[in-house]
């Protein structure tokens, strides 16, 4: 096992009931539970959008970037997800970490202080250099895509 990537944290605003910080719930877990840091529940209706805080900012490593991720549990039970996922956090963005959610459920979700909404996952980026050609390099597969595979 590798050492841990360090990642420096910041509470944006003070509270006299903190919020735990963004975890891995179990031993094998890829992403760290991210929490709503709303003061009052917000109700989502069918097909709404709302960014919700998550009441932290960071400072990611530089060759590093954090992948917001929507949580299985929520998308499976009540149609919650995310409509640009996996949204990115830059390695040099250190505002407040805030989670785009849609309910593309048909009931309203009600969203309450400290719920599980999302999971960020810390990734590598590969630095590429591009270089324009002409021609590309042949491949099996050529232009197929958008189902070309088969199932």
């Amino acid at each position: 096992m590798t050492d841990p990537v360090r990642v420096q944290l910041r509470r944006v605003r003070p509270s006299n009931d903190p919020l735990p910080l963004p975890r891995a719930m179990t031993s094998g877990a890829a992403g760290l539970d991210l929490c709503a840091d709303v003061d009052e529940p917000l109700s989502l209706a069918p097909l709404e959008r709302a960014l919700v805080p998550t009441g932290f900012a960071l400072a990611l490593p530089e060759g590093y970037e954090g992948q917001v991720r929507p949580r299985s549990g929520l998308a499976v039970q009540h149609g919650i997800s995310m409509p640009n996922a996996p949204g990115t956090i830059d390695a040099d963005y250190r505002g407040e970490v805030k989670v785009l959610l849609i309910n593309l459920g048909s009931e309203p979700f009600v969203i309450r202080r400290g719920e599980r909404i999302a999971q960020l996952v810390v990734a590598p980026v590969c630095r590429v250099a591009l270089v324009e050609v002409e021609e590309l390099l042949p491949s099996a597969r050529a232009d197929g895509g958008f189902g070309s595979t088969g199932r």
